[in-house]
């Protein structure tokens, strides 16, 4: 793929997002996407987005769970980007016009106290440039049409991100065991989705070192103050508007999102 090419797709993906008039899969429009192409899409619209005004505050790690990795065939996570205007606070109404055919799914965000640019990171070099964890709840979208995505198209689409909510108080590592911390999530008041930590990956801190490690071979690495989505705890659900879920993780406390109904036509 030509730069040109590259930077068609990348446009085709804005515009779905403003749109929200969805797109085939990338991964059928252009037949020799690969990740690293993939990745090199969601680079452009990065840095279209970074000339825009937006401001880089973390990333978010996606395909942690097993089933998700065997559904699309792959044996790994993927990481996207996270901005300023993506983050909402707890409890905060979520604009309608910002998804796009969303899915929500709890999560443990991480916000790092310092850099962490050692080569090959350990976990626990990890462990010391953590600062503290948060309960999350991540809001997924596609730009690609009823969600038929390959690896390459959710990487492409900064890893189907759209928005995030984080709780209001911070928790230390070592008040947490986050393999076995349990998570429930709400629609209403109705439990749609459970899980617990060792649904991402065994551990939140096994994605959070894999993703420490792509970052600094990338020459990318994670900062002081990045806020990192670790992947979901359990299954992602639908939002339509006017939905109100919440989340609690056992040792992390709880994080409430709320979505705005639809305006009348």
């Amino acid at each position: 793929m030509i730069p040109t090419v590259l930077n068609q797709a990348a446009s085709a993906l804005r515009e779905a997002a403003l749109s929200r008039h969805f797109i085939a899969p990338l991964s059928k429009t252009y037949a020799d996407l690969d990740i690293d192409l993939a990745y090199a899409i969601q680079q452009c619209n990065t840095e279209q987005r970074l000339a825009e005004g937006r401001r880089l505050i973390g990333r978010k790690i996606g395909l942690t769970a097993a089933a998700v990795q065997q559904q699309l065939g792959v044996n790994q996570p993927d990481y996207g980007v996270l901005f300023d205007d993506m983050g909402y606070g707890d409890g905060e109404p979520i604009p309608e016009a910002i998804l796009s055919q969303p899915r929500i799914e709890a999560e443990v965000a991480f916000v790092m106290a310092r850099d962490l640019t050692l080569a090959n990171p350990s976990q626990v070099d990890l462990i010391n440039a953590i600062d503290y964890v948060l309960p999350a709840l991540e809001i997924v979208g596609s730009r690609i049409r009823d969600w038929e995505i390959r690896i390459t198209d959710t990487i492409a689409d900064n890893a189907s991100s759209c928005a995030f909510v984080l709780g209001t108080r911070p928790c230390r590592l070592e008040s947490i065991d986050l393999r076995l911390c349990g998570m429930v999530l709400e629609r209403h008041g109705e439990p749609v989705s459970v899980g617990a930590g060792a649904a991402c990956l065994g551990n939140p801190l096994n994605a959070m070192t894999w993703l420490a490690r792509m970052m600094v071979s990338l020459e990318t690495p994670l900062r002081a103050g990045d806020v990192v989505l670790s992947g979901a705890l359990g299954p992602m659900v639908s939002v339509q508007p006017g939905d109100v879920f919440e989340a609690r993780i056992n040792g992390l406390g709880s994080v409430k999102a709320i979505f705005a109904a639809r305006e009348p036509v």
